[in-house]
């Protein structure tokens, strides 16, 4: 049995030649391709409209949650007072739940009936 140091192994993964009359050797590891990872799911939340939740309130809800501005805010409104539902924004599933809480957290903090949902986007 023949011993061979550390340098020797070093080296021959190195490809270097330790001695003139050895070959060199690459050694190489296969390794299976990494997936590549699946974009998450997206999820639409809705406000609908009802006939007592304030249009001001509306807007307040739509800047506080949803980050919109002024006039954003007042274009989602009106849309959701003429067709009765409206896409707030498309999140990823936990961020879009959390959204939809904070919504109806905030309608009944203020009493109103102000209805949020969520559904998957297409």
């Amino acid at each position: 049995m023949k011993i061979i140091s550390s340098f020797n192994i070093i080296n021959s993964v190195k490809g270097t030649k330790t001695n003139p009359d050895e070959k060199s050797h690459v050694h190489a590891v296969a390794t299976k391709p990494k997936p590549k990872p699946k974009k998450p799911s997206l999820y639409r939340v809705l406000m609908l409209n009802d006939d007592y939740t304030t249009m001001e309130f509306v807007i307040y809800v739509l800047e506080q949650v949803f980050g919109k501005s002024l006039e954003d805010a007042t274009r989602i409104m009106l849309n959701i007072h003429q067709t009765g539902i409206e896409v707030c924004g498309v999140f990823t599933f936990e961020i879009a739940e959390t959204k939809v809480y904070r919504v109806l957290d905030l309608a009944r903090q203020n009493e109103h009936p102000l209805q949020c949902v969520m559904e998957k986007d297409s």
